[in-house]
């Protein structure tokens, strides 16, 4: 045999041996996209520490795969397109496998295109306003009516609720959340006359003559309640001036779903207690896994003052599926695990089960919870299990249209009148 053929066939083997050897070598790349500095950062960087401490525990565990996880953490500040640029980064530079992070909508709608050009996969922990599906994205946070259509539900059943504030932050998520709302108050028979709807940019501090408008527009002798989509450190002063300006509970009860024990934690909270909040998980759920979490989350983050919150409980559900995803794949593949990731159900924290479903929303518990001076929320009402809507049922353009990732239908957006999928880039 030629020399110089054995020679290339010997060093073609060294190198795929190499090769090999290295794969073997490799860890599993987790990316974690949460805003570290700029507006977010008081709600997002807990999140990051949350995935980080979930993949300390897997890797604690064994890996994955035979392999352990290795975190690679951007922060794109709050900045919206920085959130695209560094989404590409994670994916096409650090080669991730997967991706953890979000907090606004308008994040996520920055960073779709990019996970849908390059078949990257994001979970999203934080509620959002429906009206989308995409193979590439894993929406462990909460839709419409599994929060804010139940919180309206609570408010009118429970309070006796005829007036009604929507307050937020001018974004996606309010403005749409806000148009469903509006649209199913007018379907049980609440007048424009008694609905105010007002935006306030990001990072908004001034409070003084909005919480002013609100207090004049409940001392009509109806009784009127705030639904809060205000975002971001914005809560802090909004809660502030509610407290300052004597807006209690009783007079004008406040729901938000923005506002949690973490945001919470940074003030007094003795004049907001009564006040609501509807998430899908408090810290103060009454759970043995919720005890456990508790206690881990507070040896990993070494302070006992450090709180629980419903977006790391998305990201503890979304963790542990796509961990479950990827074992029954046996792959770290995108498209393995976005099929087998359908159907997969691991536990709540809050004593149930979680399903992930073709519509690539979960299942989850709807909670309502009054804040105490504690700064810790009293849950005054618990629902089933809810499936997440990708798409309103409230508004005309949307009740036609589901989604369904799986076989044979595979489309986030399938017109159930025309048999169509269209009107998107999430086919």
């Amino acid at each position: 045999m030629n020399f110089f053929k054995v020679l290339r066939s010997v060093l073609a083997s060294c190198a795929l041996i190499v090769a090999a050897a290295a794969q073997g070598a490799d860890t599993i790349k987790v990316g974690v996209l949460h805003s570290l500095s700029g507006t977010m950062a008081i709600s997002e960087t807990t999140l990051k520490d949350t995935v980080l401490m979930l993949i300390e525990e897997q890797n604690k565990a064994g890996g994955l795969l035979g392999k352990k996880l290795e975190p690679v953490v951007v922060d794109p500040a709050s900045n919206w397109p920085l959130f695209a640029e560094k989404a590409r980064e994670l994916i096409e530079k650090e080669q991730v496998d997967v991706v953890f992070g979000c907090w606004t909508s308008v994040s996520r709608k920055s960073v779709l295109p990019v996970f849908e050009e390059l078949n990257g996969l994001l979970f999203y922990p934080v509620q959002y306003e429906g009206e989308e599906s995409s193979k590439n994205v894993f929406y462990t946070g909460a839709a419409p009516n599994q929060q804010a259509i139940p919180a309206v539900d609570y408010l009118m059943d429970e309070v006796g609720a005829t007036r009604w504030v929507l307050a937020g932050t001018d974004y996606v998520y309010p403005r749409t959340t806000n148009k469903i709302l509006e649209a199913y108050l007018k379907s049980k028979g609440v007048k424009d006359a008694d609905i105010m709807i007002n935006y306030t940019p990001f990072g908004h501090s001034d409070w003084q003559s909005i919480v002013s408008d609100i207090k004049k527009f409940g001392s009509a002798g109806k009784k009127t309640a705030v639904v809060s989509t205000i975002n971001g450190d914005a809560n802090v002063p909004f809660y502030k001036e509610l407290g300052n300006q004597g807006v209690s509970a009783e007079d004008i009860p406040v729901v938000a779903f923005s506002v949690g024990e973490e945001e919470l934690s940074g003030f007094d909270t003795g004049p907001l207690v009564g006040h609501l909040a509807a998430w899908n998980y408090f810290m103060s759920v009454d759970a043995g896994i919720n005890d456990d979490f508790i206690e881990s989350w507070l040896s990993f983050i070494g302070d006992d003052d450090r709180v629980t919150n419903d977006p790391m409980e998305a990201h503890y559900i979304g963790f542990k599926m796509w961990v479950e995803a990827v074992e029954k794949a046996g792959t770290t593949d995108p498209t393995a695990v976005q099929q087998s990731i359908v159907g997969v159900s691991v536990p709540n924290l809050s004593g149930g089960i979680a399903t992930m479903m073709p519509n690539h929303h979960i299942t989850k518990p709807v909670l309502i919870g009054e804040i105490q001076d504690d700064g810790q929320f009293e849950i005054v009402s618990r629902t089933p299990a809810v499936i997440g809507d990708a798409w309103s049922d409230h508004l005309p353009g949307s009740r036609d249209i589901t989604a369904d990732w799986m076989p044979p239908l595979a489309c986030g957006n399938y017109n159930v009148k025309t048999g169509r999928c269209s009107g998107q880039n999430y086919e």
